[in-house]
């Protein structure tokens, strides 16, 4: 390696140098030889020391390295590489060439390391004899080093990708070389540093400065709850079969030299779950989305598998009374273990705890904790022998057992379970899971009071909403009112139709803007206001001009409405605006009219009249009044969602009641993000 280059990168975060480094006094020479003992990797040193180029070197035979001194078998290159493939290492001493061809001394070092489709390729570490002589206490250091702890051995492409690795480094990961080869380094190492060891093996890659000796603190998909310390040397490679570069790598297992490193992970470990929680855990206002958040978040991360139950008070301000059985539902599960929570722990379950369970030490102390799966756990807390029994057979050892409680309120619990194959709960662990608890519980308390309040906004909504309207000769009509998503608050949307003298009939369609139980009722005294308003029969724009009046004396600051009075003597309507959506007309030919010259201000606003406007509707008509729900959704304007329905109301057919399902599914998306009220109504002419 080359003095001028600096052989150690001083790392921030969690890697620190190491120094003393054995290259960091000998030059060294890594190449690499393929099954037929040809040069397919040229690494750091190897120009140095044999004076070839990787151009000049890669895929030539090995052989072209060796020369023949007394004593040496003229085979040297195959015979060296034939011990490292059987012997797994092998050190010695052999005569080198020089391209100038001169011969010297050579000590090697040979590790075998298995690549894609099972093909091996041989790591060759080369020095100077006499260079090697300078350092032989650091030889016999490293000679031990190599024969008594695993080294990890890997080479990588420059998208840090695995290309070859040996045993050692598949034994630190705890995963078999062939699920590392072919992917990226992060998929199998699990650092908590931010990405800066990524970003120091790029470097190397991208700049070939090498790196040696730095610590680095993991964790591996293979051992995702061991915090490890690895010592890390890279250096980059030359490949014979394309030019993109690669990297070589040595990798030592240093944890138990390194607690205070380990501590340091682990808490860094700890803060990110907390942080994907904060980001992960309160997505929307549904309770079951929730809780399934906290499950995926604790899961494989945290445990083996969870679940999440919410008690089912016989009255929500009922206390918990450690005498009576706890009876739970479940709402949230997922597990990585093939048997133990599969049908066992299934979402919508209800559960019942007796008197004296590990649930009821969980929920009279308020505070997390540890218990094994144990036999006197499943006497005293499991009352089906079925699930007794299946539990028993299964992979958990251990659970812990969180309280979900915020503002004062047991929500429910939530059970996080490890198997064999992962180290027991910590006190670390009880405060990280008490700590995602609490969390997901004030999250699960703000979803739970939320619905309440639409459920209570939903019903009276409906309950305000006329339940059946004027049918007559001269008019047919199809009515239509969608909530909004059960994510999205209820509105104030509403509609009617009026019954007038003279066989006459008045249409109205409005919308209070806001959300919840104020807007359900502001909308409930607006539409009784504008019913009682109409069969006074008053003329369209007086008819607003009231009931903005009443709007403003009710405190009702913004809301729309629509009023359309159709007389099927004469096919005479007339049409008043306040700030609504324009209705539209399907006329019999199919044309579609868009009736938009009376827009006028919404109620609640003031200062401005209202204006009526008359058009003359033929036999066979059809009227469609809506609000913004069914014409305005994210990721199109109004526009987009106006030129929709017509489109739709050129092709409706002849029901009424079809064309309204056909539109509303059209046009309203799966999860609507605010309410929608549709009217259709198919006018026709008295015959005198």
């Amino acid at each position: 390696m080359p003095s001028d280059r600096p052989s150690v990168g001083k790392a921030r975060g969690p890697l620190w140098s190491e120094p003393g480094s054995l290259l960091e006094h000998v030059p060294v020479a890594v190449f690499g030889l393929d099954d037929e003992d040809r040069i397919c990797y040229w690494g750091p040193g190897a120009e140095d020391l044999f004076g070839y180029r990787a151009t000049q070197a890669l895929s030539e035979p090995g052989a072209l390295l060796f020369a023949a001194a007394p004593g040496d078998r003229p085979d040297a290159c195959s015979r060296m590489a034939e011990r490292g493939r059987t012997e797994g290492y092998w050190r010695g001493r052999l005569s080198a060439r020089h391209r100038d061809g001169t011969v010297f001394g050579c000590g090697f070092r040979v590790f075998p390391v298995t690549g894609v489709a099972e093909h091996a390729v041989v790591m060759v570490l080369a020095s100077r004899g006499d260079e090697l002589d300078r350092v032989k206490t650091n030889l016999a250091f490293l000679d031990a080093l190599f024969e008594t702890c695993p080294i990890g051995l890997v080479m990588l492409d420059e998208d840090l990708r695995y290309l070859h690795l040996n045993q050692a480094l598949a034994d630190i990961d705890g995963l078999p070389i062939g699920d590392h080869l072919g992917r990226r380094l992060t998929e199998i190492m699990i650092a908590s540093d931010g990405g800066e060891y990524e970003r120091m093996l790029r470097a190397v890659a991208t700049d070939g400065r090498p790196v040696t000796g730095a610590l680095v603190g993991v964790r591996t998909r293979g051992h995702p709850d061991q915090d490890r310390v690895l010592s890390v040397s890279f250096f980059p490679l030359t490949q014979a079969v394309s030019t993109r570069s690669g990297l070589g790598g040595l990798l030592v297992d240093v944890t138990d030299r390194e607690q205070a490193i380990v501590e340091a992970t682990a808490t860094r470990q700890r803060l990110a779950l907390l942080d994907r929680a904060s980001a992960r855990i309160g997505t929307t206002l549904d309770v079951e989305v929730t809780a399934q958040e906290l499950v995926d978040t604790a899961v494989p991360d945290f445990s083996d598998g969870a679940v999440v139950e919410l008690v089912e008070w016989m009255d929500e301000h009922m206390a918990f009374d450690p005498a009576l059985p706890v009876v739970t539902r479940r709402i949230a599960f997922g597990s990585v273990l093939p048997s133990s929570l599969t049908g066992l722990m299934s979402a919508r379950e209800v559960v019942h705890y007796p008197p004296g369970s590990a649930i009821h030490q969980m929920l009279r102390t308020g505070r997390p904790i540890c218990v094994p799966l144990d036999q006197e756990f499943l006497v005293r807390t499991v009352l089906d022998e079925n699930r007794a029994r299946m539990l028993a057979d299964g992979d958990l050892v251990s659970l812990l057992l969180a309280p979900l409680i915020a503002r004062g309120t047991v929500q429910g619990f939530a059970v996080f379970g490890r198997s064999a194959a992962r180290p027991a709960f910590t006190e670390q662990d009880l405060g990280l899971g008490g700590e995602l608890a609490s969390r997901a519980a004030l999250c699960l308390d703000n979803a739970r009071l939320y619905s309440r309040e639409r459920n209570i906004a939903l019903t009276l909504q409906r309950a305000l909403l006329p339940s059946s309207l004027v049918i007559g000769p001269y008019l047919h009509i199809a009515h239509r009112y969608l909530p909004g998503s059960h994510l999205t608050e209820v509105g104030g949307d509403w509609y009617d139709v009026v019954a007038l003298p003279d066989h006459r009939v008045a249409l109205l369609v409005g919308d209070v803007m806001g959300h919840g139980v104020s807007a359900a009722a502001a909308m409930g005294r607006l539409r009784i206001t504008a019913k009682t308003l109409a069969r006074h029969d008053q003329e369209p724009d007086e008819l607003l001009t009231e009931l903005d009046q009443c709007a403003h004396e009710a405190g009702i600051e913004l809301a729309t409405c629509l009023y359309i009075r159709y007389d099927p003597t004469t096919g005479r309507t007339r049409i008043a605006s306040a700030g609504h959506p324009p209705p539209l007309v399907r006329h019999p030919d199919g044309r579609i009219e868009l009736i938009d010259d009376v827009l006028g201000i919404p109620l609640g606003v003031g200062g401005a009249p209202f204006r009526t406007t008359e058009l003359d509707l033929p036999d066979g008509a059809t009227l469609a009044l809506y609000t913004d729900g069914l014409i305005e959704a994210r990721g199109h304007d109004i526009n987009e969602g106006l030129e929709a329905l017509r489109t739709e109301l050129g092709r409706i057919p002849d029901s009424l009641e079809e064309a309204a399902d056909r539109i509303l599914t059209r046009l309203v998306p799966s999860s609507p993000a605010d309410d929608t009220v549709l009217l259709l109504a198919r006018v026709h002419r008295r015959q005198e």
